[in-house]
């Protein structure tokens, strides 16, 4: 790809002025700021900030992500799919601090913590929003300008967050490059192409965002017409289309890679083709990657997606010359299943330039097939069309048609029920991914639908982009709206597969109808072997979308070839040799080389100490140095136990060792020096004794239509342990579930799917159980039922521990406390012993306390300080040598009326001052 000309590569200085980074000091309002830490044996520390910014009236929750290193270096903003938080992008975050940049991520209006309504991404709501979290990026010392008030910036995200990477792009001109996923370019022609209602997809778009309620009122009006009349108006689509990307189409003019999914029935690939097209026009480097997943479901292709996002933006924020940026078009091909595993093999197909959707166009004559008036749901729900010809019964409904079969008419029937299958929004991955595979599951009703269909293909047609072709449309009254699909037909007529189940709609008034009309089919990749044919099926209703509910009769005449592009610039890699072929020798070499390499440093598993068979967890010495570094220590020396039915919180600052320790504990990592000892079994990677520890550390990945308790029952059978060996209705009860459970977990709130990620840990009721910030992105209330959650497990004699960096709910939670920094030690012990030894006392009185007396009390010798409460009826003093009794004797003498005195240490003040105290 051409190198970027000036116009990206040195973003002009913005008129802000000198003053731009006061000014978004005093609009951005920083919350009080809290800091946790990643560590890896092989990667920098990855350093991350939790904080509520306060703009646009709204408070934005956020958190900030960096690694090490003194130097200035580009940023990245990172958003959320629709119905999602900050937290859903985290691994990503932490990925790309660890490569240099330093990263941001947020919750949109109305989720996460993040409060105001849902406004779809409006300009004066969310976008405005990104472009406070940039002020806010601009004011930080790390962080790489362009010019003052302006950092090097990137944006990426998937769907809603890929969206409002282009909004950014387009309103806000110190973005330098963007990279959506799975997003959309014009909503109104996502949720009402060609003017029919996607019903089903904007039904799930507006409950994943916790109901109409939830969205701006003009929002949750128009959704609630559309949604009775079953037809949006003009009103409706002007209103999604002035939020939509496209409205600022002439200013995205900044290197864009789209990332679009194949298995995609809300956003599909013509959304990606319309954003490509206006972004070269400005004159931008593009590159467009068909992914093989997409909101249907099916492979996202995680690490490859999140990888090629990270080399965008090495070449465009970075410039680094030598970062592969990629074709300017790739495409997954998935063809056959690998006998090894069973998953479905995959196999990327590039060309230097983006063909877009008709490049190679291949004409495709049809003719008329015939239909079978067999019963639809049943022999004919794989086969749709094809079979018999029904006979002609003059417009009830059978499939009338002339005799050589270019003129069909066929009926929409009342109430548009039963509806034509294609996808089902939302849990249609499979299907999808089933169709790439030659697996068809689609249906069509006889009677409802036009069909025609090719002669057998001669040779194979890969086709690549959006078929095209001319119908003359009729209805007997009203508009007429059809749904077009093309199938691959087998060559004895017994199968079909819609390729990525995707189905296109039209909508043809009373004024377009009896003309020829083009009509463009879904843009799919797909292979159409050699004997096969292609069947073009025009269909009254599709159960995706709304159709009219009155009943109506319609003709359709073939007017010419079906036209397919092929994109013949196009070439799939070539396949590669099966992994065991070079895999399993050069497993055998490295497993050699690590023998003798480590065969004199290995010993025997410890034996089991049967002083320590009813101790949880002892840990003795434990020591792990950095990786690659001899005298830098992520733990040292560390030694604590915990006893059963103790609910151990682990605190300490960033960098303290925390993370690394419970790898270690969970055998994950190897200490370097020391022993963890678990009921007395010595911990090593796959110890048997691992299966009574369990834990929660990165968030569990559920399938989302599945309900709850299907999630859990799938989790369980995969460990290859006996059912009864679950106890799942015994952590359903304790992780207080209830109802939830029947629903599907795309349904949950962050709060219920944290509980179920939870009860996911609690399987099998294990002794041991290790979560690691089960409180990360809750709320009060969720935070607080999560503490529930803790104590009821623990109650039953088990062992709890926890690491959180929220200071009061482990106070509340936790009976234990271990508290590390730089890797050691500070302090274990019980919590009411750690917060207790402290030298403040509280002291409570009769009337309320002037500010006088405040001042007379903090002049007392041996007083350090003394401050007023809150309700004005205390002090809250510090001892500087003198006694608690000396302090209330001259107390006293000044006619103060004590009423009480007390030891009063909070936690947050016994950790800072342990903390302060090891650093001195």
């Amino acid at each position: 790809m051409e190198n970027p000309t000036s116009r990206w590569r040195h973003r002009l200085p913005r008129t802000r002025g000198r003053w731009a980074a006061v000014v978004a000091a005093l609009a951005v309002l920083v919350g009080a700021g809290t800091w946790t830490a990643t560590a890896d044996d092989s990667a920098p520390s990855v350093h991350r900030q939790d904080q509520m910014l306060k703009m646009n009236g709204v408070s934005v929750d956020t958190s900030y992500f960096t690694s090490g290193g003194t130097g200035r270096r580009p940023a990245v903003l990172i958003g959320h799919g629709f119905g999602g938080s900050k937290n859903d992008v985290r691994a990503q975050a932490e990925k790309l601090a660890a490569d240099g940049y330093a990263v941001m991520t947020w919750s949109a209006r109305g989720f996460g913590r993040t409060t105001g309504e849902i406004t779809l991404n409006a300009p004066d709501g969310e976008v405005k929003d990104v472009s406070g979290l940039i002020d806010w990026l601009a004011g930080r010392p790390e962080v790489e300008l362009d010019a003052k008030g302006d950092p090097r910036v990137g944006v990426t995200g998937a769907s809603y967050g890929g969206a409002v990477s282009l909004l950014a792009a387009g309103y806000d001109r110190r973005v330098d490059a963007v990279a959506p996923v799975i997003s959309y370019w014009n909503l109104a022609d996502a949720l009402f192409p060609d003017g029919v209602f996607k019903k089903l997809w904007a039904g799930i778009f507006v409950s994943s965002g916790g109901g109409c309620q939830r969205f701006q009122k003009e929002l949750c009006e128009m959704y609630e017409r559309v949604a009775v009349s079953g037809k949006p108006d003009a009103a409706a689509r002007a209103l999604l289309t002035e939020r939509s990307p496209e409205a600022v189409a002439d200013r995205i003019d900044v290197p864009t890679l789209i990332l679009q999914g194949q298995s995609d029935s809300l956003f599909p690939l013509g959304q990606a083709d319309a954003m490509a097209e206006a972004v070269k026009a400005n004159g931008a480097p593009v590159s467009v990657d068909w992914i093989s997943g997409g909101h249907d479901g099916g492979d996202d292709e995680g690490d490859r997606v999140e990888g090629r996002v990270g080399d965008w933006f090495d070449r465009y924020l970075k410039k680094d010359k030598d970062a592969d940026t990629g074709p300017g078009f790739r495409v997954t091909r998935t063809g056959g299943v690998d006998s090894t595993d069973g998953a479905a093999l995959k196999r990327g197909a590039s060309s230097e330039t983006y063909p877009g959707l008709t490049s190679g166009g291949r004409k495709i004559p049809l003719t008329g097939a015939r239909q079978q008036p067999g019963t639809g749901a049943g022999q004919d729900a794989t086969t749709g069309g094809g079979g018999q010809e029904a006979p002609a019964t003059g417009g009830g409904g059978s499939g009338r048609k002339a005799p050589d079969g270019l003129t069909q008419t066929f009926r929409n029937p009342a109430g548009a029920a039963p509806p034509s299958v294609s996808a089902l929004p939302g849990i249609g991955g499979g299907l999808s991914q089933l169709s790439l595979l030659g697996v068809g599951l689609s249906l069509d009703f006889p009677g409802q639908y036009a069909s025609f269909e090719s002669a057998p293909l001669e040779r194979s047609v890969h086709v690549t982009g959006s078929p095209t072709v001319t119908v003359d449309v009729k209805a007997d009254h009203g508009d007429a709206v059809l749904f077009g699909k093309v199938y691959d037909v087998s060559p004895d007529g017994k199968q079909q597969v819609l390729p990525s189940q995707l189905v296109a709609p039209y909508r043809v008034t009373p004024a377009e109808q009896g003309k020829p009309v083009e009509l463009t089919l879904p843009a799919v990749d797909h292979e159409v072997d050699a004997g096969h044919r292609l069947r073009l099926v025009l269909s009254a209703t599709d159960l995706a979308y709304a159709s009219p509910a009155e009943p109506a009769t319609y003709t359709v005449t073939l007017d010419g070839a079906l036209t397919v592009p092929t994109a013949p610039g196009v070439r799939t890699a070539a396949a590669t040799l099966p992994w065991w072929t070079w895999g399993l020798p050069a497993a055998a070499v490295v497993i050699a080389a690590a023998l003798l390499l480590t065969a004199r440093r290995r010993t025997a598993t410890p034996a089991p100490d049967p002083a320590l068979s009813g101790v949880p967890l002892q840990i003795t010495g434990l020591s792990k140095k950095y990786a690659k570094s001899t005298d830098r220590y992520a733990v040292r020396d560390l030694g604590f136990r915990v006893e059963k039915g103790q609910v151990l919180g682990l605190l300490g600052p960033n960098g303290a060792g925390k993370t690394t320790t419970l790898r270690m504990l969970m055998g994950l990592i190897t200490p370097d020096a020391g022993e963890i000892r678990v009921f007395g079994h010595a911990i090593r990677p796959g110890a048997p004794v691992l299966s009574r520890v369990g834990s929660f550390v990165e968030g569990a990945g559920f399938l989302p239509h599945l309900s709850g308790r299907s999630n859990l029952e799938l989790y369980w059978q995969a460990t290859g342990r006996p059912a009864e060996d679950a106890h799942i209705d015994e952590a359903l009860e304790i992780a207080g579930l209830g109802d939830a459970l029947a629903r599907a977990v795309r349904t949950y709130s962050q709060g219920m799917r944290q509980r179920l990620a939870i009860a996911q840990a609690m399987l099998g009721m294990p002794d041991l159980l290790i979560l690691d910030e089960p409180t990360n992105g809750l709320d009060p209330p969720q935070i607080r039922e999560m503490r529930d959650v803790m104590i009821r497990y623990a109650a039953g004699g088990r062992t709890v521990i926890v690491s959180s960096h929220l200071l009061s709910e482990v106070e509340q939670s936790c009976t234990h406390l271990v508290v590390m920094d730089r890797g050691q030690l500070v302090q274990a012990g019980p919590v009411a012993e750690i917060t207790g030894s402290g030298d403040m006392l509280l002291v409570t009185t009769g009337t309320e306390v002037t500010e006088a007396l405040v001042d007379k009390a903090a002049a007392l010798p041996g007083i350090g300080s003394a401050v007023r409460t809150e309700d004005g009826h205390g002090l809250l003093v510090r001892l500087d040598g003198a006694t608690a009794a000396q302090l209330v004797a001259e107390l006293v003498r000044l006619d103060v009326p004590v009423t009480g005195v007390g030891p009063h240490r909070r936690l947050e003040d016994a950790f800072l001052t342990l903390i302060s105290q090891g650093s001195a």
